[in-house]
């Protein structure tokens, strides 16, 4: 008797142990912890002469869980974000949730529509809170380089085989739960909504993503249309003037297409060109474009160097708006590293021409030298506040970034970054910085550890 209650008190702790490795095996349990010290003079926009640098250490710190079951699987990111020295150390916080902090960043769940023995490598679709990263993500990127990054609520259809893909996104935002209506002012809480900085964020977006990988390269074409809940200005008794929003939405739609290739094993090249059209968030009539082209060159195992050009339309014409804005992208990485075009601060509205070189030295295996110079200018005509027509050059920026991977869970990143503005960028046509420093200079240094806290 206590020999068979033995034998199945064995056969009990063998499936266990065989049901928990399974289990582990599904189950991730992964986390991000990034400080970076900043030191900020002149970042984003210019300074007036003699302002005093900024420096803060921000910091972001992720809880990733994740698993895998049958026809499906689940994913979420819990992240803090906050200054150092932002909250008290001896009471609890109590600021407003517009300071970021402790928030949601993703919570989807991906079901495959299919069973596995079919022929067709993916049909799923994939719910929740998500990032959206598509190729070179200058119009769809998790803009990963802020510390709150981005993220979007919508319902994904994932179609993938044999190096084709397909993918139809659908987002439908609300602020809360109501009764009745449906009207949404754009202004959700948690963070500053936006596109690059304009201050809404879409009612309802749909988007088509068709991909096509090749042996040196892929090819790409994306249609995104989102829309804005349309308003009007009303004055009340005491000259107070708020924005009503009503019924309706203006759409914009943007379309166009993406390739990059490698040539010969030693030049990769890559090019993009879009339209927008459709109306503005402000109900105006839009027309805008964007073309880019860069190339890179491995003159050897460890030097890369090659030149870019980046064309962005921009002013109002024929009582349109011209100005193309780069949707949901990640700005930090195309239009230099100091953020003075396309992110939070604007400078106008004539465009933009960002012509630069970039040079890659790998000296190690685990260490990587970037050095960028960019030029920037006016893609249009700028006039003073006297309607004298002012130079279109906007400056030039310099970045030295170096990146050292000490082991696969740790990163150090860091650089220095200096901007000589013009006169015409410190203008009220442009930045409208009086009495401005004309060289900017940014640094930083950056901690990234990613450890895996189920890792054997």
């Amino acid at each position: 008797m206590k020999k068979s209650l033995l034998v199945k008190a064995g056969y009990t702790l063998i499936a266990c142990l065989m049901l928990s490795s399974e289990l582990y095996a599904q189950f991730t349990f992964t986390g991000q912890f990034r400080p970076r010290l900043e030191i900020r003079d002149g970042q984003g926009t210019l300074t007036p002469e003699g302002a005093v640098p900024a420096a803060f250490i921000s910091q972001r710190s992720r809880l990733n869980f994740g698993y895998k079951g049958y026809r499906f699987r689940t994913f979420a990111a819990l992240q803090d974000v906050r200054v150092w020295g932002q909250d008290a150390s001896s009471i609890n916080r109590g600021t407003t949730e517009s300071l970021d902090g402790l928030m949601l960043h993703e919570a989807w769940a991906e079901i495959s529509l299919l069973d596995t023995t079919s022929a067709i490598e993916n049909l799923s679709l994939k719910i929740g809170r998500q990032e959206l990263v598509y190729d070179d993500v200058r119009l769809l990127g998790n803009l990963d380089w802020l510390q709150q990054a981005r993220r979007h609520d919508l319902a994904l259809l994932k179609f993938e085989n044999k190096g084709w893909m397909a993918h139809l996104g659908v987002a439908f935002n609300q602020n809360g739960e109501f009764k009745t209506g449906h009207t949404y002012n754009g202004t959700p809480t948690g963070y500053a909504a936006g596109t690059n900085g304009i201050g809404n964020l879409y009612k309802s977006m749909q988007f088509l993503y068709l991909g096509r990988k090749f042996y040196s390269g892929n090819a790409s074409f994306l249609v995104l249309k989102d829309d804005f809940s349309q308003y009007r200005m009303v004055t009340n008794a005491n000259n107070v003037t708020s924005k009503v929003f009503d019924r309706g939405v203006w759409s914009r739609v943007t379309l166009g297409g993406y390739v990059a290739a490698t040539v010969k094993k030693k030049i990769g090249v890559s090019a993009s060109a879009f339209y927008q059209t459709g109306k503005d968030k402000d109900g105006m009539e839009l027309s805008s474009y964007l073309l880019s082209a860069s190339a890179l060159y491995a003159a050897g195992r460890k030097f890369s160097i090659g030149p870019g050009i980046d064309y962005t339309s921009g002013g109002i014409a024929d009582g349109k708006n011209k100005n193309f804005d780069p949707l949901y992208g990640t700005p930090h990485k195309f239009w230099g590293y100091m953020d003075y075009f396309y992110v939070a601060d604007g400078f106008g509205k004539n465009g933009l021409v960002n012509a630069y070189v970039r040079t890659r030295y790998k000296a190690k295996d685990n260490l990587l030298l970037s050095v960028d110079l960019h030029q920037f200018s006016s893609s249009n005509p700028i006039a003073g506040s006297d309607g004298v027509q002012l130079s279109r050059s906007f400056g030039s920026e310099l970045d030295i970034i170096f990146t050292y991977n000490m082991t696969k869970a740790i990163t150090l990143e860091g650089g220095y970054c200096t901007f000589f503005a013009t006169p015409t960028l410190a203008s009220a046509a442009v930045k409208n910085v009086p009495n401005a420093d004309r060289q900017a200079n940014w640094a930083y240094l950056m901690v990234t550890l990613k450890p895996d806290f189920l890792a054997k």
